[in-house]
């Protein structure tokens, strides 16, 4: 009765692992055979588990939507992550599920072992300081980690930065916090082109759209850096290109951002900052402490003039005293 009721855990955590197992897969990962995980799938059925079965030659299994929450089985890690998710969420990262975090950590709190209390409870020691900045409807947050999760398309209508409203479909990569604000990176369908969406800003078109093979893209730390001058870009209202008598490497250290830089040779590479307006771009290309060239943008081209004039009647009066 012991080794069945450890083969029912360990059954029912590779179930929450993945969204489909085939018969074979399970009976192999718990060395058993295919009739012993029948029988098992049966049993957890009975426990009130919404196992769906697949029909086919192999056979396949996935963890269903049922009317009532069973248990969730999760290990030291994962009970850390979502304490320390559901504190975040208790002090309004997201909107309208404070006082349902509140009450779901307390829950949880109870139940922690020691060895694991301890670590949570050293966030504790932090400053809560909650989001001033756009907060996302958590129905529509679920939605897109869902399409995420399953490889589903996603339709929905999106509100740019500029006002400008368009419907979009796309197949979600990932979701990313950045900032205290939640942006969506996915394959925009129409555009043949990663695009980074701010998910307060989509209202989902249900349901999603069909199944699809995700695409490669490269590690995490690549993904965040696109992410983030995607963000970047997103805001600018005015962009130039520029020659900088610089190596690249030296350009890419001095910028506040991650953005596309051009080699042209060891000593010149070329890239296209963004800001606000030709007056703030004028400052920061001030500050990469090099040379450089404006290509085709008379308004750069004008504000550095004022910019030059400007210092040089706050140095005229010191270079007559000399």
């Amino acid at each position: 009765m012991l080794e069945t009721s450890a083969r029912l855990l360990r059954l029912l955590s590779l179930l929450q692992a993945r969204r489909d197992w085939t018969g074979p897969e399970l009976a192999a990962r718990l060395d058993v055979t295919t009739r012993t995980i029948r029988n098992d799938i049966d049993r957890l059925r009975e426990l009130g588990y919404p196992v769906e079965a697949r029909p086919g030659a192999a056979g396949g299994y996935r963890l269903g939507v049922g009317g009532a929450l069973p248990p969730l089985l999760l290990d030291d890690e994962e009970a850390v992550a979502v304490a320390i998710g559901l504190r975040t969420a208790a002090i309004g990262s997201i909107a309208g599920i404070e006082e349902s975090a509140l009450r779901a950590l307390t829950k949880l709190q109870q139940l922690l072992p020691s060895r694991i209390r301890h670590r949570v409870d050293a966030f504790q020691h932090a400053l809560p300081i909650p989001s001033r900045g756009p907060r996302v409807d958590p129905e529509v947050l679920t939605i897109i980690a869902g399409a995420c999760r399953d490889h589903e398309r996603l339709r929905f209508d999106y509100r740019a930065h500029s006002g400008s409203a368009s419907r979009r479909s796309v197949e979600p990569h990932r979701l990313v916090n950045h900032r205290q604000l939640w942006y969506l990176l996915a394959w925009d369908i129409d555009r043949s082109d990663w695009r980074t969406f701010r998910a307060d800003r989509i209202q989902p078109r249900t349901p999603n759209g069909p199944r699809f093979t995700p695409r490669a893209l490269p590690p995490d730390a690549e993904i965040a850096a696109r992410v983030e001058r995607r963000i970047g870009e997103a805001t600018w209202h005015f962009r130039a290109r520029v020659i900088v008598h610089a190596p690249a490497a030296q350009v890419r250290d001095r910028l506040p951002i991650p953005v596309d830089i051009e080699v042209l040779d060891e000593n010149r590479c070329a890239f296209e900052p963004g800001s606000d307006s030709p007056e703030l771009l004028a400052l920061y290309l001030g500050m990469l402490g090099a040379d450089f060239e404006v290509v085709d943008s008379p308004e750069l081209a004008v504000a550095l003039g004022n910019l030059i004039d400007r210092y040089q009647r706050a140095i005229s009066g010191h270079r007559a005293s000399e």
